[in-house]
């Protein structure tokens, strides 16, 4: 199948089948494609959190928009980002990069100089608007990769971000969540937009020629 077909064929699933499970080999390859998402500098700063406890869930659904298909869902992806750009973070991954290259450490220091001068300029609340920002990339690899091995998803912003942020202790990883990803199975009965034609705005109105 190609990528626009598999596009064509997913939808936001409103109801889930709670007897059907993802398989662990399936929630690694759709993790792997957000962990290859493209991202700013190469930072890639935000982590997917991959949450398939039942009780943990249950503990999430407080303030979600739409419990049932929290609770009901095989898996939750939570795309979580950095609650800010550091020198630390940074030399982080470039000492990774020249490493694993096989370079020598301190190769990108007049990029990463430049970095942290940018981002020491900018406050907290700049940086997590851009690192929220790059996580939705991964989102995005994640729903294809999902529709290509036609297991069922539901991007979704309608949770209450403290809640979760509590419930799994992102704090404790400089990390605060900014969207989820619902995965499973949809129950065919209760889907009801499961059956209904797929809407978008028209290729000539979507599609800006200059």
């Amino acid at each position: 199948m190609s990528l626009l077909e598999n596009l064509h064929w997913r939808h936001a699933v409103k109801a889930y089948d709670p007897t059907k499970k993802v398989s662990k080999e399936d929630i690694e390859k759709i993790v792997e494609a957000a962990r290859m998402a493209p991202t700013s500098s190469g930072l890639q700063p935000f982590r997917v959190v991959v949450v398939e406890s039942q009780e943990l869930k249950e503990k999430m659904v407080a303030g979600a928009l739409n419990p049932d298909v929290m609770r009901d869902s095989s898996h939750v992806l939570v795309f979580a980002s950095w609650d800010a750009y550091t020198p630390e973070r940074i030399d982080a991954v470039y000492d990774r990069t020249t490493e694993e290259r096989g370079l020598e450490k301190g190769r990108f220091d007049n990029y990463t100089g430049m970095l942290k001068k940018m981002y020491g300029e900018q406050s907290a609340e700049q940086h997590f608007a851009h690192t929220s920002r790059q996580s939705y990339i991964g989102l995005g690899l994640a729903l294809a990769q999902a529709a290509e091995l036609r297991i069922d998803s539901t991007p979704a912003e309608g949770f209450d971000t403290k809640v979760v942020d509590e419930v799994l202790g992102l704090s404790e990883y400089g990390l605060k969540s900014v969207s989820l990803l619902y995965l499973g199975y949809a129950d065919k009965e209760r889907d009801w937009l499961g059956s209904m034609k797929k809407v978008r705005v028209p290729k000539e109105e979507f599609s800006i020629i200059k």
